[in-house]
């Protein structure tokens, strides 16, 4: 069998930034038993496989996996297999300048831009936010960290929240002290079933970038992600958690990473508020085509 695959970089717009995916446009022939190999194989935070829709008024089904599980939805396979399915004409979704895809967390509607057969501004709304518990044990996270306890910025909670994906968002005070995180799965994993999520997002608010509003690394090795390059459904539940707690209106949010990985990228996030209760969370960015390949089973 001889399988058409894509390589892209997700959230940027230069080639070996970004998040890198692997991108299966017509899987329906491929083996149910062969999916989770095949994204082992890849050996990138995400591979992504692409379905006839199982109802007919959406454009197609998505399956997402990392190389150690399944995962309900993410945000650069979403938005880097939307960029190849519509610059290389493979879907024509019904309606011009938007999509459905059908995921396993439920229906993510896609929204984006054309110019010259290209797609720009690859937008994706997610789920609305699940706020989960706070995590108090800050010597546990910054022994996880490799970092003091004073490195943790304790005006803001740790605290996991999931707009799809359940991810422990960590505030630190400097930027600085990003870069100089050594993760220890032993230790994450000795304390797991204390922590409401293992997938751990670093952030501070210092950035590289005058117009970014945060600077991040996510880290989840119980996931087989060592660190992920740019972290898409991280980036809505960020967002959500610097409305909550007042370090931004929600109105223009910018998220940096990868920057420490060499591949630097940058999601643009907008969340809706209404009196205090979240309405919308919507996620973009750009893509790049870097390669199309067969895969030979």
């Amino acid at each position: 069998m001889e399988l058409v695959y894509y390589i892209v970089d997700v959230f940027t717009d230069k080639p070996f930034g970004g998040n890198q995916l692997a991108v299966f446009p017509e899987a329906q022939g491929i083996d149910e038993s062969l999916l989770q190999p095949i994204a082992g194989e890849f050996n990138f935070s995400e591979t992504s496989f692409v379905f006839p829709p199982d109802h007919p008024g959406n454009d197609c089904k998505l399956r997402i996996f990392t190389p150690a599980h399944e995962i309900p939805t993410a945000g650069h396979p979403t938005i880097g297999t939307a960029y190849i399915l519509f610059s290389e004409g493979i879907l024509k979704p019904a309606l011009k300048g938007s999509a459905v895809f059908e995921e396993k967390v439920g229906e993510i509607k896609i929204s984006y831009t054309q110019h010259n057969g290209v797609c720009h501004d690859i937008g994706m709304t997610q789920p609305l936010p699940v706020f989960g518990p706070v995590h108090n044990n800050l010597p546990v996270i910054a022994d996880i960290l490799s970092l003091q306890v004073g490195d943790i910025d304790e005006r803001y909670p740790v605290q996991s929240i999931s707009c799809g994906n359940n991810f422990l968002f960590v505030p630190l005070k400097r930027m600085h002290d990003l870069a100089h995180i050594r993760l220890r799965p032993d230790i994450m994993e000795k304390h797991k079933n204390e922590l409401d999520s293992t997938e751990l997002y670093v952030f501070s608010t210092q950035t590289v970038h005058a117009g970014s509003t945060t600077h991040g690394r996510m880290f989840a090795p119980l996931f087989g992600i060592a660190e992920d390059p740019v972290t898409g459904s991280a980036s809505g539940p960020l967002g959500c958690y610097l409305v909550r707690y007042g370090i931004s209106d929600g109105k223009s949010i910018i998220c940096e990473q990868g920057f420490e990985m060499g591949r630097p990228g940058l999601v643009h996030v907008r969340i809706e508020n209404e009196n205090g209760e979240i309405k919308t969370v919507h996620v973009s960015g750009n893509a790049v085509k870097i390669s199309k390949g067969l895969f030979l089973i």
